[in-house]
């Protein structure tokens, strides 16, 4: 497995992005992973290495790019810190809108297309936490360049913005699944309910399902991490992919 870190340029700047390639002759099927809400660190970047070493071209872009240099929060203290909580987000939310994550999944999706050992057209999507929301609305942005999306322990996939994911996901062409988190604010069984009758209604094949774990379990380095759920998350997503791509 091959990682390197390289910049994308974008409609907004340049983006720093960790690529990682199988160590099998290519050319290999495309992942896009869409970081959470914690930032760039280590956590992610082994979880890009494990799918590099399941067989996928993988890019992992540093989408809080916007806001220049930063240290991501210690996952403790964003999680159990409201205070440290809200002055991350505060500083990080505004460079993550909907329009603007479109305007960058642009230049990633060009990224692929240029790459020599990408197996191409399509590719799939992960995301976690916010790159979940992320995740769904490029799927349904670039129908014909996604064809699997997969995201984990998401949140506002269902509000009452305009751009809500929820009310796009009827224009999704690729499977989608979504795992997410039991008792979670920001994706209750209302919304899990509004989402999935959002698909059932245009056709989309989807799966649903509530893991038996806390918002945030799949990386490593959260408080709330569940080994046993993140395997299982592993299992779907890989599955999912071989699936599809």
């Amino acid at each position: 497995m091959a990682h390197t870190t390289i910049e994308i340029e974008t409609a907004d700047g340049r983006c720093p992005a960790h690529v990682f390639a199988p160590a099998t002759a290519g050319p290999w099927p495309a992942v896009l992973m869409y970081m959470d809400g914690i930032g760039m660190r280590p956590a992610l970047v082994a979880m890009g290495e494990r799918l590099a070493a399941a067989g996928y071209y993988t890019l992992l872009p540093d989408l809080f790019y916007r806001v220049g240099p930063y240290t991501a929060p210690e996952p403790a203290k964003l999680f159990g810190d409201p205070a440290v909580q809200k002055e991350w987000f505060a500083k990080v939310s505004p460079s993550t809108s909907s329009a603007a994550m479109l305007r960058d999944t642009e230049a990633f999706l060009a990224h692929f297309a240029a790459a020599a050992d990408v197996r191409q057209p399509t590719i799939g999507i992960t995301g976690y936490c916010m790159g979940g929301r992320l995740a769904l609305l490029a799927a349904a942005s670039f129908p014909d360049r996604v064809a699997a999306v997969a995201v984990y322990h998401p949140g506002g996939l269902v509000t009452d913005a305009p751009d809500s994911p929820h009310l796009v996901v009827g224009k999704i062409r690729g499977e989608v699944y979504v795992g997410g988190a039991m008792e979670d604010r920001s994706f209750t069984d209302e919304h899990k309910q509004r989402l999935e009758q959002a698909l059932a209604a245009a056709g989309v094949v989807h799966t649903v399902v509530t893991y038996p774990a806390r918002h945030g379990w799949v990386p490593s380095d959260t408080p709330v991490h569940d080994a046993a759920q993140a395997e299982r998350h592993w299992e779907t997503l890989l599955e999912l992919l071989k699936r599809r791509l």
